[in-house]
């Protein structure tokens, strides 16, 4: 019994003659856990990929970015990283609340690699990692269910230029997004962000 793959994988599997391979990829490669390899990897990255889903079936697929480090593998089935100040719409945590089905892919663009972590998700305050995460809103915490690489051959080689200076950092004040300034955001801001106070200066 496969935990990837249902009828609509298998049939284009048979089309393409794949389905002996598709097996003995999951058969090898799935697991439930992350390795100490695993664990180094991500811990490294500086982004990642996160899909999820609504409760209508609906999709939503986002970037997430911080300093190396800011996703923390817990244990080996555990995962969390903060969120982070964004657009206020919240969608990939209000889809995590809703149904707890996520997706994510991290890739590191310097040496070619990726891996996939599926899994359930939960948001969790503050308080529950230590050291706790510099200016996040509070944590999302994912379990994984299936942990496994991907070939990275059409992965296209990239060098890092620059961090972002908008990621949190302890010590560190961070700059306000020259969006949350303009006119049509300025007067719907949030109480308490660093913007509205820039905004009242004027």
């Amino acid at each position: 019994m496969s935990r990837l793959f249902d009828e609509s994988h298998r049939a284009l599997q048979r089309t393409f003659d794949t389905e002996r391979l598709a097996d003995r990829i999951e058969q090898r490669l799935c697991r439930d856990h992350f390795s100490a390899e695993d664990r180094q990897f991500i811990e490294r990255l500086d982004m990642f990929f996160l899909a999820t889903v609504d409760a209508a079936g609906r999709p939503n697929c986002s970037y997430k970015g911080g300093d190396p480090g800011f996703v923390r593998v817990l244990d080996e089935h555990t995962l969390a990283f903060p969120c982070f100040d964004g657009n206020g719409m919240f969608l990939s945590a209000g889809n995590v609340s809703g149904t707890g089905r996520v997706g994510m892919l991290f890739i590191d663009f310097v040496n070619p690699r990726r891996l996939r972590v599926n899994g359930t998700a939960r948001i969790e305050p503050l308080s529950y990692v230590t050291p706790p995460f510099a200016e996040a809103q509070f944590v999302v915490v994912v379990t994984a269910s299936e942990v496994f690489p991907n070939c990275p051959r059409y992965i296209h080689k990239y060098e890092l230029a620059e961090r972002s200076k908008f990621v949190p950092r302890q010590g560190v004040e961070t700059p306000v997004p020259a969006w949350k300034q303009m006119d049509w955001a300025r007067d719907v801001l949030p109480q308490g962000d660093p913007a509205a106070k820039l905004v009242g200066a004027r």
